[in-house]
């Protein structure tokens, strides 16, 4: 269905107070003053639906995609602190060690850790790592660890990440801003390659090209990808590279950007099973062979003794341990505590992430039709399921979800784009205390609107 539509002032003025929202989060808005961030983050949804509503025209969606991006460019992100943990391992990367090996807290002193002084000479352990690295690394190092949000635990972050990293820290080791903007630069370039890749993969289903205005103009992609530095760009970019070229018949090729994907996120690993009836066994096996040629290519410079025992055991912390916005999970650990007394976490984790993998493969084998076409919306519901499961769902997370709901007629992934924005209440204290009421509220009204169209949907069949 071809969209016409003609720019019109109420288009640019839409546009003009998206650039002040957005404007006013990136330079003037605290992660704790959560009522400033949800009423702009209101406004720049809000906005973002009349503008979709109204059918903004497609290349001046484009251009005010770009734009209202650029706008983060020289700004250190306010909303997230995991930047300096990929300025450390980026620090590591450069000088060619491994940011897998050894946690931050075990490269630096039992007296850093109680009171760190930047300026003391001997602020890190007397050791083979200290010998390697400059005066001034260490010294940036020393000024970096009391500021990770996670120095006790290993590196979760893949290598095709850690290249971004070293490639940020190898240009400015000094200069948090230098390397913040290099890191800028490279979500900015997977953007634009999901822009393109998303208006081919459209024009290839026969869909209409607008609809990728609901991923690049869509607030949660824009603040948390551009703003906050999360990754899920690369992820992204590289998992609808491999959709194209599969489209296109080019499987090695596809098998190749696959594995780039699981390079920068392990998420795309969920893509695999819905592959299995489309490429049948034998290609099948062969795809999944390439793919993995590919991550263990790009391990290969990190691999050790330690990597995989270290990979696990954050793998292991992350199921059994973190949590944060959560749904199902949270109801479960209700009952574990009504009926044991405390957390059942370490039960609980791992057990939905096997139910995860269970129903995954249950979709794959109940599809219908077994198309190219009809991959990114079971693949929607997969990653749905997933999320549902979770134990820990940040808000960039679902960027995956709003990305492919671009190629289906279901929008409660725009709707729980939105919602999310409530689990930052979550940090309007150091405690990080979350608002169950508020949580609520995000998960009964997105459940409420998949339940709706699910129901619209079957109805149509």
């Amino acid at each position: 269905m071809l969209i016409r539509s003609t720019f019109r002032p109420v288009h640019l003025l839409a546009l003009l107070l998206s650039g002040l929202a957005y404007g006013a989060l990136a330079y003037a808005t605290p992660r704790a003053e959560f009522k400033q961030l949800l009423a702009l983050l209101a406004v720049a949804f809000g906005l973002y639906a009349y503008l979709l509503g109204t059918h903004l025209p497609l290349r001046a969606g484009l251009v005010a995609a770009l734009l209202l991006r650029l706008l983060w460019l020289p700004v250190l992100p306010n909303l997230s602190d995991d930047y300096h943990r990929f300025r450390w391992d980026g620090l590591l990367t450069a000088h060619g060690l491994n940011p897998f090996q050894y946690r931050p807290d075990e490269l630096v002193s039992n007296s850093v850790k109680a009171s760190v002084d930047p300026s003391d000479s001997t602020i890190l352990q007397q050791s083979t790592f200290r010998q390697q690295l400059p005066a001034k690394v260490n010294h940036q190092l020393a000024t970096l660890y009391p500021k990770l949000n996670s120095p006790h635990y290993y590196s979760v972050y893949p290598p095709v990440c850690q290249a971004a990293f070293g490639l940020a820290s190898g240009l400015f080791p000094t200069t948090e801003l230098g390397a913040v903007l290099v890191l800028r630069l490279v979500v900015l370039l997977a953007e634009a390659g999901t822009a393109a890749l998303l208006l081919a993969l459209l024009r290839a289903f026969g869909q209409p090209a607008h609809r990728a205005l609901w991923y690049l103009l869509n607030p949660l992609v824009v603040v948390e990808l551009t703003g906050n530095l999360h990754f899920e760009a690369l992820m992204i970019c590289f998992g609808l590279l491999a959709l194209w070229l599969l489209v296109r018949g080019q499987r090695n090729w596809s098998a190749g950007a696959l594995g780039l994907a699981v390079g920068t996120k392990l998420l795309p690993l969920l893509m695999l099973p819905l592959l299995i009836r489309r490429l049948g066994w034998q290609q099948f096996l062969r795809y999944s062979a390439v793919a993995g040629f590919v991550v263990l290519i790009l391990f290969l410079p990190f691999i050790s003794l330690d990597l995989l025992r270290n990979i696990n055991r954050s793998l292991t912390l992350y199921f059994s341990k973190f949590e944060f916005n959560a749904s199902v999970y949270y109801v479960l650990r209700s009952i574990g505590y009504h009926l044991t007394g405390y957390n059942e976490i370490a039960l609980i984790g791992p057990g939905l992430a096997r139910a995860t993998a269970v129903l995954a493969l249950w979709l794959a084998w109940r599809e219908k039709p077994v198309i190219w076409e009809t991959l990114p919306r079971t693949l929607l519901f997969t990653l749905t399921i997933y999320y549902l499961f979770a134990i820990v769902v940040h808000p960039w997370y679902l960027a995956p979800l709003v990305a492919l709901s671009v190629f289906t007629s279901y929008r409660y992934a725009l709707v729980w784009s939105g919602m999310v924005g409530l689990s930052y209440a979550a940090y309007q204290t150091s405690a990080y205390l979350e608002n169950l009421w508020l949580l609520a509220l995000e998960y009964l009204t997105v459940l409420a609107v998949l339940a709706w169209e699910l129901r619209r949907n079957a109805r149509s069949a």
